[in-house]
């Protein structure tokens, strides 16, 4: 929901300098913490109502939920229009959390699939624009994560060698440059800083190509035992063990706080990047709630976690989670997020749970983005196949770490929340508490019981096995922060 602090902040901005006091009364009168603990809006009814053209253009958006005309005009979706772009060099610059990671990605696989000309990536581990400083949340990089010094000698000279190179023909080192480079996250002590970031380290990664070649998938599946909780397990289950399922409520009134992630213009009621996944002083909550409670210990958050990792493992590209649900509501979300589990130290006793990506998916677009389709509201009969697909990432899970995943139905308010009544999207007025399942093990009978519709409209018996897909990259050397080349 970074599209209403964004068009707040930038009309309160507007209205100070243009000396509008009227205006900036209005827009300041109501708390925008207590706006967004009050769901639901409406036009004329929210924290920009005394702006007509913002809050006009956070509905039109939020109340077009279907992948529509609306959304296929260029400017908005460059999928349909790729053919159009010029065959010019271009330079792609992006971040790991950054909202826009899909985009970076998509547009240099696309744009150098198509043309002659050269196409360059370059993606680091900041938030969006924040490529000067070595931090992104709580957690810190190390010196050599920032564009400046390390990259280019700043990001002007960057783009005046593009320049120079491509519109005056100066033979300036640009075409020495490797095509792909990105910011491998993670291989630090874990220590506090002095600034009271956790050291998570990194080092630079050149390629030639993205995804890198020697990316395998790795299969990390679902388990649930009650009383033990979630495991992350390279074992596929059984074919006869098709009966687990980790079952939970979600409230909307109670959502699932943001903390952290690929998150900008969200100030201030939500900061991107990376955080100890527990609620703290500087994080946003619908309900009160212990101070310093991790989200693990949340009843509608489910946990799943690997054993203590005996080897790095380096996770770059795209994460997919497929999951087998069901729910007795006609519409609900379904949340995933990639954590980093540190092992407890001096600085953090209980260790550090660091988000690394996350994504969400809404159950009335299972069956394409540009319809809608509910649910049967049984939670005992039709179970249904998602895929959840978070933004694509570049992460070392160090050896004595663990890899963790969370499952739940909000992420509030990097993600409006999901009343799970069906009601129109941007329009809605109940809400109505679900009960969702994630069912886990083998393809046979027993469990949930009915059939599962998969993202398609196919309805079979043949139960999909719920687990997480992650691009592994070998990479020998990586424990310094020196670059890597592959």
């Amino acid at each position: 929901m970074k599209q209403v602090t964004w068009a707040h902040k930038h009309a309160l901005r507007a209205a100070v300098k243009d000396g509008n006091e009227a205006l900036v009364r209005a827009l300041t009168e109501r708390d925008i913490f207590e706006w967004f603990r009050s769901l639901p809006w409406s036009r004329g009814n929210s924290p920009l109502s005394a702006v007509p053209e913002y809050e006009a253009y956070l509905f039109d958006e939020w109340q077009e939920g279907k992948f529509s005309a609306y959304y296929r005009q260029p400017g908005m979706n460059n999928e349909g229009y790729y053919d159009m772009f010029p065959d010019v060099p271009t330079a792609i610059v992006g971040s790991w959390q950054d909202p826009y990671v899909l985009s970076c990605l998509t547009n240099y696989v696309e744009l150098s699939r198509r043309h002659d000309s050269v196409v360059t990536l370059l993606m680091g581990p900041w938030t969006h624009g924040n490529r000067s400083v070595t931090y992104a949340g709580d957690v810190d990089f190390g010196r050599q994560s920032t564009l400046d010094g390390n990259v280019a000698e700043d990001y002007l000279q960057m783009r005046l060698d593009w320049f120079g190179r491509w519109l005056k023909g100066q033979r300036n080192g640009v075409d020495d440059e490797s095509r792909v480079r990105f910011f491998l996250m993670g291989g630090g002590d874990g220590s506090r800083d002095d600034a009271g970031r956790m050291r998570h380290g990194g080092r630079w990664v050149h390629s030639d190509v993205w995804p890198p070649r020697d990316v395998v998938d790795r299969r990390l599946y679902l388990e649930w035992r009650d009383g033990d909780g979630g495991r992350l397990s390279e074992a596929a289950p059984a074919e006869e063990d098709g009966g687990g399922y980790a079952e939970y409520l979600y409230d909307p009134s109670d959502p699932v706080p943001t903390v952290g992630g690929s998150v900008t213009s969200g100030q201030p009621i939500m900061e991107g990047g990376c955080f100890d996944q527990r609620v703290s002083e500087k994080i946003f909550v619908v309900r009160p709630c212990p101070a310093s409670m991790p989200l693990s210990s949340r009843p509608d958050v489910l946990v799943f976690v690997t054993d203590v990792l005996e080897r790095d493992v380096a996770v770059v590209g795209d994460v997919e989670v497929v999951l087998r649900v069901s729910s007795d509501c006609p519409d609900t979300d379904f949340t995933a997020k990639l954590i980093d589990v540190y092992p407890p130290n001096a600085d953090y006793p209980e260790g550090y749970a660091m988000n690394v990506t996350d994504g969400i998916f809404r159950m009335r677009y299972r069956e394409g983005w540009d319809r809608e389709s509910f649910m049967s509201c049984d939670v005992d009969g039709e179970t249904y196949e998602i895929t959840i697909r978070p933004s694509a990432t570049a992460n070392l899970f160090k050896a004595g770490h663990r890899i963790r995943l969370d499952v739940s139905s909000s992420n509030f308010p990097q993600f409006d929340i999901n009343p799970n009544t069906g009601e129109p999207e941007g329009n809605w007025r109940e809400t109505r508490i679900a009960r969702n399942r994630v069912h886990t093990g083998g393809g046979g009978g027993g469990g949930g019981g009915g059939t599962t519709t998969t993202t398609t409209t196919t309805t079979t018996t043949t139960r999909v096995v719920s687990h997480v897909r992650l691009p592994v990259l070998e990479i020998d050397g990586v424990m310094d922060d020196r670059p890597v080349r592959l």
